[in-house]
């Protein structure tokens, strides 16, 4: 695996059932259990993973039909049911949906032209998180010393 491919991010506890997230470049971001503990109102991994998969398709949407026009809504909606099952905790039932309005004219035509394929091409071949969680690959969970 080459450098320019592999993706890291490192999570620390900051309190009891909080978390913060660090990616390589200093940006950082909480999560935590969504318990009323922790204040209830950061986002759990689940609901990061849904935000992921949302965030990486909306991108590739946005970069395809913001070359014709600037959208004047843009929204994406992730739901999914967590369930558990003979294959322990996970989601199912994952689906995205699209709000996307354009203004009127010819560049806001040619941007609602290309919306379907657009949001096709970005879960078909583009988006590296749903095309991950489709597909389906390995997680290797191991303890070191600290």
């Amino acid at each position: 695996m080459s450098e320019d491919s592999q993706r890291l991010v490192t999570i620390e506890r900051t309190g009891a059932g909080r978390f913060t997230a660090t990616n390589v470049r200093g940006g950082t971001i909480g999560f935590g259990t969504g318990s009323d503990s922790d204040g209830g109102t950061d986002f759990t991994p689940v609901e990061l993973l849904l935000a992921a998969i949302g965030g990486c398709t909306a991108a590739d949407v946005d970069v395809a039909t913001g070359r014709h026009a600037e959208p004047g809504e843009f929204t994406v909606t992730v739901t999914g049911d967590k369930i558990s099952d003979d294959f322990g905790n996970r989601m199912t039932d994952l689906a995205v949906t699209f709000s996307v309005t354009f203004p009127e004219g010819a560049s806001g035509d040619r941007a609602r032209a290309i919306l379907p394929r657009a949001v096709a091409v970005s879960h078909n071949r583009l988006c590296t998180v749903s095309r991950t969680v489709e597909i389906g690959t390995p997680v290797t969970a191991t303890v070191t010393d600290a």
